[in-house]
């Protein structure tokens, strides 16, 4: 069971309340990848970087069971974000972007990528998003992520691509303002109506929201409590990898409920491994047994008798 997951790749600036560092490993694609692999493998990364892409980063990516045959290697420069996190850390600034060489960018899967069953379309335009999805000929099951500024700017066709998907996964403030609405059970109604059989609507350190077919079928799970955040960027593409990389890794291609549920779980314990350090670096060093203790603990945190 492979995943293929396409999105952003690029070096990240990251600023918090306590340290600076640049030249780090970031874009959705990233973290995605590297979530999933801890429950299954290969996993095929689909995206676009530099000359000036650090070898290292490749290494990192190839060394945890990803396979690099989709990512395109061009001349120019490579994506970057440059941001600032404030003492909450629940807010943040971007300070800077460059979309370098992502501007011309047209996703192809190579060797196997397309023949995976499960498919991931991180972050990204849904131009880039539907071009992916086109290369994905084996697509069973296919999840999608998107962003304030794609329902801006690429309405249309995000709509277009959400038709596709199985699942779609979403922030709270994002879910709000794509559905036309300031009621969160609402919003994830409502976006189940645009196409996808499942919606996921992210909460932060309060959890997530999963929605199924009809009223009956609503999960609300915690999320892991940690006593500190040190960076939270990519959080929201862990939850994601590590969703699709559990349904991967039990062969779910055609997931019920009860499996989403138990799924969103595993997303939210592999997010909060994130948030514990500097770009990838704590997921960088997690394995599947950490998750699993983890998880236990998200299973005794929440329990409780009727």
């Amino acid at each position: 069971m492979s995943v293929f997951i396409a999105g952003s790749i690029g070096i990240d600036n990251i600023k918090t309340p306590t340290d600076y560092q640049e030249g780090l490993l970031g874009g959705s694609v990233a973290y995605a990848s590297l979530a999933a692999s801890l429950f299954v493998q290969p996993v095929h990364l689909c995206g676009i970087v530099g000359h000036d892409f650090p070898k290292a980063h490749l290494d990192l990516l190839q060394s945890k069971g990803i396979t690099l045959d989709s990512l395109e290697h061009h001349s120019g420069e490579s994506f970057t974000w440059t941001g600032e996190y404030f003492t909450d850390m629940n807010s943040r600034e971007t300070l800077k972007v460059g979309i370098n060489v992502l501007e011309h960018w047209q996703p192809q899967a190579g060797g196997d990528a397309g023949n995976s069953p499960f498919v991931v379309l991180a972050n990204s335009s849904p131009q880039n998003q539907s071009q992916a999805l086109d290369q994905a000929k084996g697509a069973k099951f296919v999840a999608i992520d998107t962003m304030d500024l794609w329902i801006s700017i690429a309405n249309d066709a995000l709509h277009d691509v959400l038709k596709r998907a199985d699942l779609l996964v979403i922030n709270d403030s994002e879910a709000k303002e794509f559905a036309g609405t300031s009621n969160l059970i609402e919003a994830g109604r409502r976006l189940r109506e645009k196409g996808p059989r499942y919606v996921v609507v992210k909460r932060g350190e309060h959890g997530s929201y999963l929605f199924g077919n009809g009223p009956q079928e609503f999960f609300s799970c915690s999320a892991y409590p940690l006593s500190s955040v040190f960076d939270p960027t990519g959080a929201g593409d862990s939850f994601l990898g590590g969703m699709v990389g559990w349904l991967a890794s039990k062969e779910k291609i055609e997931p019920t409920f009860e499996d989403l549920k138990t799924a969103v779980a595993y997303g939210s314990v592999t997010a909060s491994f994130t948030c514990e350090a500097f770009s990838t670096r704590k997921i960088e060093a997690v394995s599947l047994s950490d998750v699993q203790e983890r998880m236990a603990e998200l299973q005794k945190f929440t329990a409780y008798a009727a």
